[in-house]
């Protein structure tokens, strides 16, 4: 075997100087550096292990470790090559995090759970969803049920406006088990990331285990209750939060939120195959802004305006049918009405102050249409193993 180069150690000392800039931890010790090699004439290769591709940071981590290594005296060029943990690293990254602490079961997550878990999902932001979300989880109660709503939305969080809490409204501690009480508002019970932060203003850029971490907590280490329906509002896309959530919520029962142009019916319908790679069941299609209701000047009679166009939620209902291979119905079409958005951004979503109201009747009969159907075991896992 040939004799290591004397400047490796003198290298894997420098980099254990460099510090993930997020968890403020030695990427030594954290398993991201993965192979260390130097040649004869000083040019050392570094490759670093990223827990996820879409790293925010992966310039800055790249800028660190070139100037640590740099320094090391007869070292003449360095280069940074990046790759990706493998699930086994990132699950032995977390539990480290831990501090070997085993993780808290999800109730949700046990096939004796009877609460409907229901993932509000879409392919891009600016749709609706977590107004939608919110009223519904209000239409839910208004129903009599019990409902939770867990603000999934990580980066951007918007339950906390939309439902009026304070800055200074969050979850209780309970100390003694290690829990915490959601926030009780309007009927429902509420957690957010966008609560536990000083203020709301703060920006939030998690990534790979730290998001898996937090949101593994909200599920577990939040005392929800008997639930009828816990309601998730899931960040918009298919990245690191909808992947975690469908490992972590296999049973969940997915929504997909979309307009009717082309250019959200494109991304909705992704974000309903990513929950089908998930082994999640989507179990149907909301359309919202889907036309404006409005009175002529001229004859006094109500007319349908499609503003955004037409027939984006029957696009994607019959794009997502095919390609699931399971009936996935448009639920409901929701129009386009100033009041609606007016009442979420006071704090007081329009379903709470007047179910009557097109926008507002339209997420009601989604709700009543929820209470009365059961939900499906087919295409679920059941966590069950056959034998003989």
């Amino acid at each position: 075997m040939p004799d290591e180069n004397p400047l490796l150690p003198q290298i894997r000392a420098a980099l254990h100087g460099v510090q993930d800039p997020e968890i403020h931890r030695p990427i030594t010790d954290l398993g991201m550096v993965d192979v260390v090699t130097v040649d004869d004439e000083g040019h050392a290769v570094v490759r670093i292990l990223l827990t996820t591709g879409g790293c925010p940071l992966r310039d800055r981590l790249r800028n660190d470790v070139t100037a640590a290594v740099s320094v090391v005296d007869g070292v003449t060029r360095v280069t940074v090559d990046m790759g990706v943990m493998d699930s086994e690293q990132q699950a032995a990254l977390r539990a480290m995090l831990r501090g070997g602490v085993p993780e808290r079961d999800i109730p949700f997550a046990k096939p004796t759970n009877h609460t409907r878990v229901l993932a509000i999902a879409s392919g891009k932001g600016g749709v609706g969803k977590s107004s939608v979300a919110v009223n519904l989880a209000l239409a839910l109660a208004a129903g009599g049920k019990s409902v939770g709503l867990l603000d999934a939305d990580v980066y951007g969080h918007s339950v906390p406006d939309l439902l009026g809490l304070a800055e200074d409204e969050g979850p209780t501690a309970l100390e003694d088990v290690n829990l915490l009480l959601p926030v009780e508002t309007q009927g429902i019970k509420v957690i957010s990331v966008g609560m536990m932060k000083p203020s709301r203003d703060q920006v939030i850029a998690w990534r790979g285990p730290i998001l898996d971490r937090a949101l593994t907590q909200l599920l577990a280490d939040v005392y929800w209750g008997d639930l009828d329906f816990l309601v998730l509002d899931m960040p918009p896309g298919t990245g690191d939060i909808a992947i975690s959530l469908g490992q972590r919520l296999p049973g969940a029962e997915v929504i997909v939120v979309t307009t009717p142009q082309q250019a959200a019916t494109e991304v909705a319908e992704r974000a309903g195959t990513m929950a089908g790679i998930m082994k999640q069941r989507v179990i149907g299609v909301v359309e919202n802004m889907a036309y404006l209701e409005t009175t002529c000047p001229h004859c006094g009679e109500s007319h349908r305006v499609d503003v955004f166009g037409s027939g984006g939620g029957l696009k994607v209902s019959a794009a997502l049918t095919e390609r699931l291979g399971y009936d996935v119905p448009l639920l409901a079409e929701i129009p386009l009405e100033t009041d609606f958005r007016a009442a979420g951004d006071a704090g007081t979503p329009l379903v709470a102050v007047d179910g009557t109201r097109p926008s507002a009747a339209a997420i009601v009969g989604l709700a009543q249409r929820l209470i009365a159907s059961r939900k499906t075991l087919v295409g679920q896992q059941l966590g069950v193993i056959p034998v003989g």
